[in-house]
């Protein structure tokens, strides 16, 4: 299997996970872990699978991420399997009723990365995973990165 993870990270977490991932898969997969701003859209190898991960940035995901997306060719991503994570601060670790209702009513980024694989043509092979954060610059909640280790291993 041929596994390709990218992932846009300000603070380090989405790129520990994504970097946890890559190890998972590592033994058994021919597994690339890149930023998303060093690999073009257009220029994505023949994978089996793909991974794109951001951090969540008012409930969206990463600009760099937004735009990669977005400069998607159509069908780009015909037969490969895709997943998609993010990393997020989760309400109920702020005691912010606020940030509960925004996160209610505006989601958070891996739901709209994996909408936008799957239009390119990608086939979804994971339900959309946050992986969360203890503050807005981290660090990931402890056990974050063997779950997120753990996730990425039911697609190979």
């Amino acid at each position: 299997m041929k596994a390709m993870i990218l992932y846009e990270s300000f603070f380090g977490n989405t790129e520990q996970a994504a970097q946890a991932m890559g190890v998972a898969l590592g033994a058994a997969t021919d597994v690339a872990v890149h930023r998303i701003s060093d690999v073009g859209p257009t220029a994505l190898p023949a994978l089996d699978l793909l991974v794109v991960g951001s951090a969540t940035r008012a409930f969206r995901p990463s600009p760099d991420t937004s735009a990669f997306l977005a400069r998607l060719p159509g069908r780009a991503l015909d037969g490969m399997m895709v997943a998609a994570f993010d990393t997020r601060i989760a309400p109920e670790d702020t005691g912010s009723a606020v940030l509960k209702f925004m996160a209610k009513l505006f989601g958070w980024a891996a739901p709209k990365i994996m909408k936008k694989l799957v239009r390119a043509g990608g086939r979804a092979g994971a339900e959309p995973e946050g992986f969360c954060v203890v503050a807005s610059e981290g660090p990931l909640r402890e056990g974050e990165l063997e779950r997120a280790a753990a996730w990425v291993r039911q697609l190979a």
